[in-house]
């Protein structure tokens, strides 16, 4: 039987051979390059499963599902390869809804392979059947489904194929009694597009609007990442002298030391880029969708110019234009667009060329100006968060300002950190804190916003990029969800180091009720046992912090022994209750009440 080398070392049958379908389903993951998955075991797949480990192939298995998806999301991110998750039909499945949803809103490469109940049982409500593909309709770019077990190796090998090309989440149903049988099958070879720069009419028109601005403006965005464009991103703005400002929760999309770096838009981001921005006469959207989220007012601020001419680059045309008005569309790759506009103003002389020194004063004081601002913001000063900061300072132990544990933990990053942060208030107010050298190094639940993100897809991170430290942040309402999964980095020798933020609320809802509700707090309070005792019974180290002097120490010491000692640690820091701004001032109302038994409760 022929055989053919694979990229990474492995053989896979070469030409049509009769196997069964199992074996047509393994050897195509050997041809994508599969070598890790991320699920929980069943019966379902459990023929195939069966020769994973002469493929190549490991099993991780996790505590549930919902976190297998998160990791094969990190292990996408940060590989810039296929993540793959793997459950039990039915309800091993339905758990991996919702981090599916979080990695379609990442434009992750992930396959959700999904064995679905056997063909002669559907339709009879059976045990465990369920109806796989409209669960995840709205959150893949492409769903397979096995119809004939003859088709076993070409499906699978065109959701991993279009899991590429589409940016985005696949997903590969499977019958279960499809895995056996004999069949004669031929493995197919992974096809991966070669993306160009766009058209050359709109690059032109581009270069043209370049080449009159006055005052540029680069936003990077999570495109830049995929494609690994920073370099070309780079060229293009020292061409222009413009800022770059990062798109919301990609500040990987630009190396935080170079001098043209301003810091992120979006929820706490960056002063400085959004005053940079509002100057703006051409703005340049470089692999950015422009969501919606991200570009909201912040800090005061409605930033976004209202007459700057707007090149958005996006690889996929149904982005463009959709949220904000643009001058120019451009579909292609963000890697090869930044190479062709900086080609095209190559040698030209540009407006903004005689305002370079200016600009980049500018670009500096404003960062300047930030920098002191954030160092001189050690806690909030609303009014509940003052009362609270008075109450908590009568309690016994040390209660310690999240803005000023941010800033610490900044200080302490070490180099090539990969950083996962959950959703909720100190959450978000760590993007004005986290900055970065490299791509592939930040990762966050994106506007799906779901907690319990943070742990697991650090260790898909982990597991991905072994060499590379790997930190997660929590709030202690969203670490409830998935801090099970610490079982599975010391189970599974893949250390991480998660940072839990204990102040005993859901904070971002909580501050809600204190716009809103006039401090009416309906299950908001959480009275939690020890974060750090709980990770020492699940066999990981346990921190607590409680002096602002310890918290650099402490993540250094808890990466020292990620990386050295293979241990996982959770540092469990003592936080006020205090509360950043809300995620969004628009997005409640007052409330009115028309019935008398209410009229209290406005």
């Amino acid at each position: 039987m022929a055989q053919r080398k694979t990229g990474d070392g492995r053989t896979v049958v070469d030409g049509p051979a009769t196997m069964t379908p199992s074996e047509a389903f393994v050897e195509t993951l050997v041809a994508n390059g599969v070598t890790d998955i991320f699920g929980i075991m069943g019966s379902a797949f459990m023929d195939a499963m069966d020769i994973f480990a002469p493929a190549g192939i490991r099993l991780v298995p996790v505590v549930h599902e919902q976190g297998a998806a998160h990791m094969a999301d990190g292990y996408a991110r940060v590989s810039g390869r296929h993540g793959v998750v793997i459950g039990q039909n039915g309800p091993g499945i339905s758990n991996c809804v919702t981090a599916i949803a979080a990695a379609y809103w990442a434009h992750s490469p992930v396959v959700i392979v999904t064995p679905e109940a056997g063909t002669m049982g559907m339709g009879l409500g059976g045990f465990q059947e369920a109806n796989q593909l409209p669960m995840f309709q709205e959150f893949t770019k492409y769903q397979a489904h096995v119809n004939n077990p003859r088709r076993m190796a070409e499906l699978t090998g065109r959701a991993f194929d279009r899991a590429m090309s589409e940016i985005g989440p696949t997903q590969l149903n499977i019958p279960r009694d499809f895995f056996y049988g004999e069949i004669e099958a031929e493995i197919p070879d992974p096809q991966r597009l070669d993306r160009g720069p766009g058209g050359d009419q709109s690059l032109n028109e581009a270069a043209e609007l370049l080449a009159s601005a006055e005052f540029p403006v680069i936003i990077s965005g999570g495109g830049v990442v995929m494609a690994d464009g920073v370099e070309e991103c780079k060229a293009l703005a020292e061409r222009l002298g413009a800022p770059v400002v990062n798109s919301y929760l990609h500040n990987d999309s630009f190396p935080a030391s170079h001098p043209q770096w301003c810091g992120p838009l979006g929820y706490q981001g960056s002063k400085a880029a959004m005053k940079l921005i509002s100057q703006a006469d051409v703005v340049v959207a470089l692999g950015s969708r422009l969501g919606p989220f991200g570009t909201l007012p912040q800090h005061g601020m409605d930033y976004w110019p209202k007459n700057a001419k707007i090149i958005q680059i996006d690889a996929d045309h149904k982005m463009l234009g959709l949220v904000k008005k643009i001058t120019v569309g451009i579909c292609g790759d963000a890697k090869a667009a930044a190479a062709a506009l900086t080609q095209r103003l190559e040698g030209r002389t540009l407006a903004c060329d005689a305002t370079r020194e200016q600009r980049a004063a500018t670009t500096k004081a404003e960062k300047d100006a930030w920098e002191a601002e954030l160092t001189a913001w050690t806690h909030e000063t609303d009014p509940f968060s003052l009362d609270m900061i008075a109450e908590q300072e009568q309690e016994e132990g040390g209660w310690l300002h999240p803005r000023q544990v941010l800033r610490e933990l900044e200080k302490a990053m070490p180099p090539r950190v990969m950083v996962s942060t959950d959703i909720g208030n100190i959450n978000s107010v760590a993007n004005s804190y986290l900055r970065f050298e490299e791509p592939r190094s930040f990762l966050a639940p994106m506007s799906f916003g779901n907690c319990g993100y943070a742990l697991p897809t650090v260790i898909g991170a982990k597991a991905a990029a072994p060499d590379r430290p790997a930190i997660a942040y929590a709030g202690d309402g969203a670490w409830g969800m998935s801090m099970g999964e610490i079982m599975t980095a010391v189970r599974h020798d893949i250390p991480v180091t998660a940072v839990v933020f204990h102040n005993r609320q859901w904070g971002a809802e909580k501050k809600n009720q204190v716009d809103f509700y006039n401090r009416r707090f309906v299950a908001g309070e959480l009275d939690n046992e020890s974060f750090a005792g709980i990770a020492r019974a699940m066999g990981a180290d346990g921190v607590v912090v409680d002096k602002l002097e310890d918290v650099g120490p402490a993540l250094r010491k808890a990466v020292d022994a990620q990386m050295n000692d293979g241990r996982t640690t959770v540092v469990e820091v003592m936080c006020t209750r205090e509360l950043g701004d809300p995620f969004r001032r628009d997005a409640l109302s007052k409330p009115v009440r028309f019935l008398p038994k209410y009229q209290d409760y406005v």
